[in-house]
């Protein structure tokens, strides 16, 4: 295993058919999947063998997250689609997520690949502030039910949103959020998620509440991103409010091989 010391967790590829049961493991754990919704063993493996990533976060010997890329193909770009990352709860914030994306950036820029991408719940402030506000992505797409229906409890029973989230390792954008020097960005437009969506999703009473600012969110993001912004910051306020931030952006120029 290749790791890298972070504390007392150790951050490192994950190579063994027990690395990957693990894997397994932490999904139900983490998400409450039913077997339909787990991603298998194989998998994992093959997403290894293929030039796709499993990362493993370890607290000695037991694994207490992980993060899983597969390799992709746009428009003649190669990139990495990182499809899961996991992490338990008594694990949470401590910055042990931003950790295994940094893994991921790095073992990315190694062998020459400068985007990675993810899809996340539009719905979970927590995680949108984390990829926008401490890696630096950015969103432009929405995709409505992504997965179809979704097992896990945390989903509230509402349809499997998703924004993509793109992230450009080399880009000035990132290499400065990374620093701890975000750059400044135009504002254009905001789209506001309360903190009680958590309390609206979990309550058979409050659904509806979910369920129409997951459809007043869908339609002005999709507005938005028809219109060329994209969600280029994300604020939160002392409440627990997050704020979608739109603007501008350009894609970062192709480099010639």
């Amino acid at each position: 295993m290749s790791s890298t010391l972070h504390g007392n967790i150790q951050i490192g590829h994950a190579t063994t058919l027990e690395h990957f049961e693990r894997c397994v493991a932490l999904q139900l754990e983490v998400w409450g999947y039913t077997d339909g919704d787990l991603i298998p063993r194989r998998v994992f493996l093959v997403a290894q063998r293929i030039g796709g990533q499993v990362i493993g976060a370890f607290d000695g010997e037991t694994m207490v997250g992980f993060a899983m890329a597969l390799p992709g193909v746009r428009d003649g770009r190669p990139y990495l689609h990182s499809h899961m990352l996991a992490v338990l709860s008594q694990y949470r914030n401590a910055g042990l997520g931003r950790r295994l994306k940094l893994f991921q950036r790095d073992d990315a820029i190694a062998r020459g690949i400068d985007l990675m991408e993810w899809t996340y719940d539009p719905l979970e402030i927590k995680n949108a502030h984390l990829n926008i506000v401490r890696l630096g992505a950015i969103s432009r797409r929405y995709k409505a039910d992504f997965y179809g229906p979704s097992s896990s409890p945390l989903q509230g029973g509402l349809p499997t949103d998703r924004l993509y989230a793109e992230w450009w390792l080399n880009s000035p954008r990132v290499v400065s959020t990374l620093l701890g020097e975000p750059q400044p960005v135009e504002v254009v437009e905001r789209i506001t998620v309360p903190h009680t969506i958590y309390q609206w999703k979990q309550d058979p009473q409050s659904k509806d509440l979910a369920q129409h600012l997951q459809l007043k969110n869908r339609l002005a993001l999709e507005s938005a991103f028809g219109r060329g912004l994209a969600v280029v910051g994300y604020e939160r306020d002392a409440e627990g409010n997050g704020s979608f931030l739109l603007g501008p952006w350009s894609e970062p120029a192709r480099k010639q091989s």
